[in-house]
């Protein structure tokens, strides 16, 4: 089971590294952190925990650390959000692929799915390349779609590396360039796109990418 909890704390050095030290002499494994400023005094710190006994108690005896404010049980991110679907390219392409995939996304979401859906107007080969990699740091992405009239050069080799490292799907729009070559899929139409990646996340869909003919 999967706790999370966040934590308004006194924003100075050594405040994080103070918290993870004692939630890992409980034998707590942190899965996921996440950290923002509210003001130049406090920080908010949100942590998803595995193997936690009492989550009550554990939140308890965080209460009496000095820096620490306040301490509240979250709802994770993953319960919240769910599975993302990431897109990125040329904007009216990345449009026309958020519509499909925000209209079958709430199908799914109505049935009691969390499927979510990020997108990212962005032009140029070494901002792609940048964008494209980066996802790999991202937690619960399930599909990156390309969007776009043309892409290739060093994106492919970022590509290469989501999928091979985080076993991230890769769709493209049907496109010049190399990017084709390294995606999962390649779909033509945009709308199409979009709702096909979310079908290729859906518990509620029966949509396995790996067992469609790479182009549509």
């Amino acid at each position: 089971m999967i706790n999370a909890i966040i934590m308004r704390v006194i924003d100075k050095p050594g405040v994080l590294r103070k918290l993870t030290q004692f939630i890992s002499e409980k034998e707590i494994n942190i899965i996921y952190t996440y950290i923002h400023s509210e003001s130049e005094k406090y920080a908010s710190t949100y942590l998803e925990l595995e193997d936690v006994q009492d989550i009550t108690e554990l939140m308890s005896e965080l209460n009496k650390i000095p820096e620490v404010e306040d301490v509240k049980e979250s709802p994770t991110m993953n319960n919240v959000w769910g599975k993302r679907i990431i897109i990125m390219g040329g904007g009216a392409q990345v449009s026309q692929v958020a519509l499909g995939a925000i209209t079958e996304a709430d199908r799914h979401n109505i049935r009691g799915e969390r499927i979510s859906v990020d997108t990212v107007p962005l032009a140029g080969e070494q901002k792609l390349e940048e964008a494209v990699r980066a996802v790999g740091s991202l937690s619960r992405v399930g599909v990156l779609v390309l969007a776009g009239s043309l892409m290739g050069g060093s994106i492919v080799n970022a590509i290469d590396e989501i999928k091979e490292k985080y076993g991230i799907k890769v769709i493209s729009l049907n496109m010049v360039g190399s990017v084709v070559d390294h995606a999962d899929l390649v779909v033509t139409d945009p709308v199409q796109a979009g709702v096909m990646a979310v079908m290729a996340v859906a518990n509620t869909a029966k949509f396995d990418i790996d067992r469609v003919n790479r182009t549509l």
